[in-house]
């Protein structure tokens, strides 16, 4: 499938600015991947879960990297976290044709607004 150049132009905005609050934040690129993906680049839902999920791994596995050597990692804590997330990852991925893309999306837009009010609150 051929992407026109604008299409192209909006996905490397959309990395940049994800990539931007990833290594920030030491995570939660994808928080503004998705939004991006689907309303500004215009891909449908299921799509756009899917690429997110495929760019956040390389984009984590840099931002880890660069963190790793500016300021190290706690290995203790990161190893249960990494076995969980991946459990969790699996489960996920298995199931995720099963969960209507509407419903995702406002799960997703519920995991926003709960980060968004907690941060805020402290």
């Amino acid at each position: 499938m051929e992407i026109d150049r604008k299409v192209k132009r909006r996905l490397l905005v959309t990395g940049a600015a994800s990539g931007l609050i990833n290594g920030f934040f030491g995570g939660g690129g994808g928080m503004a991947l998705v939004p991006l993906l689907r309303g500004w680049v215009g891909l449908e839902d299921a799509r756009t879960f899917a690429t997110s999920v495929a760019v956040m791994l390389p984009m984590c596995a840099v931002s880890a990297g660069v963190y790793a050597v500016n300021t190290g990692i706690d290995l203790s804590a990161a190893w249960p976290f990494l076995l969980g997330g991946l459990a969790g990852g699996v489960l996920s991925g298995l199931s995720f044709r099963r969960v209507p893309p509407g419903l995702l999306t406002r799960l997703f837009a519920l995991l926003i607004l709960f980060g968004g009010i907690r941060s805020v609150l402290g």
